[in-house]
């Protein structure tokens, strides 16, 4: 009897960018969790550009284990949507499972992802039942779900991260996907198929620094719900449909009221009034020109990313 759950291959993505001090440990957890797992399997590290000493220990662990496969990107291609899209571009498993470097997601529960993709769901991810930071992390990101969940046309498990496995049919269409600027948790929903989720705790970083920031957060929201939501849009048309409706109305009563009682001689009203349309416009022109944005990175046709160097060429190489 096998001591496997499976003998298929599974490929586990790793992004990581100034991670040396996690690195070893995260190997070594993944290292344990896979002997219980499948005797086939490949640990693809994925490096947007780090400036510490991760290009050393990556050597070191490609010389140690066939296993692990290094790519590293000629330059910082921003979050981990895109070294999440590179590793499973390159994976060559029957399942492709996402978990981020800095160990805060815990690697032992690809075990309960692999007994559940057993099962027959093709999309098993984490749900972060408890999550270790402050108040107002906690506030926003209970935010950003609320939002997506009412305004979104895509539907994504509330508190569901990056952390996931994915079968191979979904890997397969996710790669064919043409979009660069990508939310991939919005994509993962998008696709279908049947899907379920694991509750955990995340865990506190112990070590290194975090590379996320408010204004990174914002933006990642910005992008998810440009990317999955018309919502915006409905609400420039909204608020112009609005305008122009009170502008009609204005047009019929001030010429009675004029007749009834002396015009205003409301300078400073007229001031409210062109300062108030005026942030409207802003404001419009701002959502339009996310949009606008958005269609301008997709056209250019640039590629998703680059990639300086891989170590432990998998899809040249028998791992």
């Amino acid at each position: 009897m096998s001591i496997y759950l499976t003998e298929k291959k599974i490929s586990v993505v790793i992004p990581c960018y100034n991670e040396a001090d996690n690195i070893p440990v995260m190997y070594e957890r993944l290292t344990e969790t896979f002997k219980k797992i499948t005797p086939q399997y490949e640990f693809i590290f994925v490096d947007n550009a780090s400036t510490d000493q991760s290009e050393l220990i990556y050597h070191e662990l490609c010389k140690k284990d066939p296993h692990v496969s290094i790519i590293i990107m000629s330059r910082n291609f921003g979050s981990s949507d895109t070294s999440y899209t590179a590793g499973t571009e390159y994976a060559l498993g029957d399942a492709v499972v996402w978990i981020d470097g800095d160990i805060q997601d815990p690697p032992e529960l690809i075990v309960q992802f692999v007994e559940k993709w057993r099962e027959g769901y093709e999309v098993i991810y984490g749900i972060r039942a408890k999550r270790k930071a402050g108040m107002f992390l906690r506030l926003a990101y209970r935010a950003f779900y609320s939002l997506f969940k009412r305004y979104s046309y895509v539907e994504i498990p509330q508190h569901a991260g990056d952390f996931s496995l994915l079968d191979r049919k979904v890997v397969d269409i996710l790669n064919r996907l043409p979009e660069r600027d990508r939310f991939l948790r919005g994509l993962r929903a998008w696709v279908g198929f049947r899907h379920t989720g694991i509750e955990y705790e995340r865990a506190e970083r112990v070590r290194g620094k975090a590379k996320t920031n408010l204004g990174l957060y914002m933006r990642i929201a910005k992008k998810g719900l440009v990317s999955f939501s018309y919502a915006p849009l409905t609400l420039v048309s909204n608020v112009a449909l609005f305008a122009m409706i009170v502008s009609l109305i204005a047009l019929v009563l001030y010429p009675a009221m004029a007749i009834f009682y002396p015009a205003p001689r409301g300078f400073l009203t007229l001031l409210v009034a062109m300062l108030f349309m005026g942030s409207i416009q802003f404001c419009i022109l701002a959502i339009i020109g996310e949009y606008v944005g958005r269609i301008f990175e997709e056209v250019k046709g640039r590629p998703k990313y680059i990639i300086r160097t891989i170590l432990n060429d998998h899809r040249t190489t028998k791992s």
